[in-house]
C-alpha cells in the first residue's frame, strides 16, 4: 500500500516523476528510496512501449493511475514502472534507481520484484508499498536506453535524478 492520495498517481506522469525522488519503496521489509525516474507519454512518445498501441504488453500503461507495471528488458532484468494518468491515457514512470542500487535492474533484483508484481493496485497491495519523502531538488537529464525514439523523444529532458545522486 501507499500513503500517497489516489489522486497523486492519477496526475500526468511528468508531474509525477521527480515528485517520486525521495519516496521509499518497500518490498518484503526492505526499503529504498528512489533516487532516479523516467518519464514516458503515452502514444505520442516513440519511447513509451504505447507507442504502437494497445496490445497484451502493454495493457497494463492504460489502467488508472496507481497500478505497477513491470516488464522483462533484454530478456533478463525485470523494471519497475508506476503507472500515471486517467485510464486509456497510456503513461508512466519507470524507477530508474534508488540509494544502494543503482540501475532500474539492480533494483528489482534487490527488492526482489519480478514479473509477478506486473498488474499489482499500489494502493490495495500489501506486497509492495511506497510511502512518500521529502521534497528533493533534482536534475534533468535525456532518459536512457532508447535509441530506437525519435531523436526529438531522445532529447526529452523526462529523466529526473535527485541531486547529490
Amino acid at each position: 500500500m501507499t500513503d500517497l492520495p489516489a489522486s497523486f498517481f492519477r496526475q500526468d506522469a511528468l508531474i509525477v516523476a521527480p515528485q517520486l525522488l525521495g519516496c521509499r519503496l518497500v518490498v518484503g521489509g526492505k526499503a529504498l528510496s528512489i533516487t532516479e525516474t523516467e518519464a514516458y507519454r503515452g502514444e505520442g512518445d516513440t519511447a513509451c512501449h504505447a507507442h504502437h498501441g494497445r496490445t497484451k504488453r502493454t495493457e497494463m500503461l492504460y489502467q488508472r493511475g496507481g497500478f505497477v507495471y513491470v516488464y522483462l528488458c533484454y530478456g533478463i532484468h525485470s523494471l519497475l514502472n508506476i503507472i500515471t494518468g486517467e485510464e486509456d491515457d497510456p503513461q508512466g514512470v519507470l524507477i530508474r534507481c534508488c540509494a544502494g542500487a543503482a540501475g532500474p535492474g539492480k533494483l528489482t533484483k534487490r527488492l526482489g520484484i519480478d514479473l509477478s508484481f506486473n498488474g499489482l493496485d499500489m494502493l490495495t497491495t500489501d506486497r509492495i508499498s511506497l510511502w512518500q519523502g521529502p521534497e528533493c531538488a533534482y536534475d534533468t537529464a535525456p532518459r536512457v536506453g532508447i535509441g530506437y525514439a525519435s531523436e526529438e523523444d531522445q532529447a526529452r529532458l523526462w529523466r529526473f535524478i535527485r541531486k547529490g545522486n
